[in-house]
Parts: C-alpha cells; structure tokens; sequence
C-alpha cells in the first residue's frame, strides 16, 4: 500500500492543492513517519503542470505546489491506496464502479472527516500506517451502519474556468478539511502552553 490517492477529475486543480496541503500538514504532524500523498485524475490531463491559479492560491498558503505533474487515475494507483480521497461525489462513484473491493476505503473528502469526527477517538497504534487504515476502517464501519453525514455537501467545486478568486476560494475550503482531516485520522495535537513556549522561546 502506497498511503493516500486524492482524486479529482483533471489533476490540475483541486487534488494538487489538497495533496500539497495533506502532505503539509501530514509532515508537520508526524515528520518522516508521516504516509505517502499522491493523487490522479479521472480525466487527467497527463504529464501538465497543475493550473496557475491552483499553484498562485496553493501559494498563498504556504504550499508549493509548482512541480506538480498530473496523471490519469489508473484501476492500479486505486488498489495501491491505502485510503483514495475523491474531491467531489462522481470521483468516488468513478473509483468505485472502476475498482469495487476499493469501496471500504474510498470517500469523498468531506464525508470522511464527518465520520471521523462523530466517531469516538480510537487507540494510538503501533505505526502510522497501522492507525490510518485502522481509522478508515472505523469510518468504514460508521458508514456502512448507516451514517450519512451531509450528503447536500460532498463536493468541492471545479474552479476550472474560474476566475483567480475562486481558486483563492477553494485552497481556503481545502485547507480548512484537510487540517480536519488529519486529526480524524491521527488526532489533535496537544495544545502548547504558556509555559512551554517560554521555555522554547
């Protein structure tokens, strides 16, 4: 298993950015121990460089996203995935009716951090491999109990054609689910106190 697919439809626009900002903050949190991010795109514009605007809005956030090379999903890149991320509802469904023992582990990215927040926090595992698949298991299990989250709000909205305030829209709604989504998956960071940043400082 190879860590986590983010998909979208060009690999051009929305799953560079949130690829860049998972593995951002997925560093951030765990330094070198941290899974692998990469993504694709169901129509993917092969071997282009993610969208200016994509890269300028990614930018603005503190992500470099400008050696990006886009890919076209492949039915292999989905079964190597520890856990496939689909920007939008169709992604999903795509991966799924493509690749169907990839079901339990594909999500959109928002329904997944809304099970990952109703459920309850699990036991730190032994790696951070081992605690990925063991939380999208759990969410897994959520779902298929019937846990629906908010199914009017799956997608994240193709910028493409957009003007550049649209991008700018986006990389700020991706942040914002992709910082959630790392602690879904691997837990909040432990809030610093006065005194340890004295002590730093």
């Amino acid at each position: 298993m190879t860590g986590i697919l983010v998909v979208c439809t060009g690999n051009v626009c929305r799953s560079p950015i949130a690829e860049g900002m998972l593995r951002a903050g997925l560093a951030g949190r765990l330094g070198d121990r941290a899974p692998a991010v990469t993504s694709a795109g169901t129509a993917g514009w092969e071997g282009s460089a993610a969208m200016p605007e994509s890269v300028a809005a990614a930018a603005e956030r503190g992500v470099d996203i400008s050696h990006h090379v886009a890919r076209r999903l492949l039915s292999g890149h989905v079964r190597e995935a520890d856990l496939v991320l689909g920007m939008a509802g169709e992604h999903r469904e795509d991966i799924v009716t493509s690749v169907p023992d990839a079901a339990s582990r594909t999500f959109t990215l928002k329904e997944l951090v809304r099970l990952l927040e109703a459920l309850p926090p699990s036991p730190e595992a032994s790696t951070p491999d081992a605690r990925l698949a063991a939380r999208v298991a759990e969410a897994d299990g959520l779902r298929t109990s019937g846990f629906r989250g908010n199914e009017h709000d799956e997608d994240v909205v193709d910028p493409l054609g957009l003007p550049a305030e649209s991008y700018r829209a986006i990389a700020w709604e991706l942040e914002g689910w992709c910082e959630r989504l790392v602690d879904g998956l691997f837990g909040r960071e432990p809030a610093r106190t006065a005194a340890s940043g004295a002590e730093e400082a």
